[in-house]
């Protein structure tokens, strides 16, 4: 049943489009009834992950951060810098955080010996009220992963 609501308003769209082959269709067809189930890593797999490279040191602008009043249903970012203090190429593999109202986004290339780097959390207030604290674990290739950053944000009413 679920395969013919998903086909429906293809057979539809192809109607009024005539009867022309169109192997864009048929492709999007066989599309719809396949579905893929993205892999889950374990922490441990993570961790190992991100330690496959050289092992290095960084330094965080800080590791909390507090947002003060924030209006509910207002989307707030904070960046957190990253400094690679050790002498071989920090790699960033992943940002895991610890709810869906934060999205990470973070440094993507190898940060060299010496420089700076990013890691951004997007917090959406809009399902909360009240002090709020969040956390995402930090992958890297460093030797106590995954390193955790928080932050806190007291939610007001509109």
């Amino acid at each position: 049943m679920k395969n013919l609501v998903k086909v429906l308003p293809l057979v539809a769209v192809l109607t009024l489009t005539g009867c022309k082959k169109d192997q864009k269709a048929d492709q999007l067809i066989e599309d719809t009834n396949v579905v893929e189930t993205p892999a889950v890593a374990t922490q441990e797999e993570l961790v190992k992950e991100a330690q496959s490279n050289p092992l290095t040191t960084l330094a965080l602008s800080e590791s909390n951060f507090e947002f003060g009043k924030v209006k509910k249903g207002e989307h707030v970012q904070h960046v957190y810098e990253v400094t690679n203090t050790g002498k071989n190429p920090l790699i960033i593999s992943q940002v895991k955080p610890g709810c869906g109202c934060t999205a990470p986004d973070y440094t993507k290339d190898p940060i060299l010996p010496g420089q700076k780097g990013s890691i951004t959390l997007k917090f959406d207030s809009s399902n909360f009220d009240g002090l709020v604290n969040k956390q995402a674990e930090v992958f890297a290739n460093v030797e106590k992963a995954p390193i955790v950053i928080t932050f806190s944000a007291d939610v007001q009413p509109k």
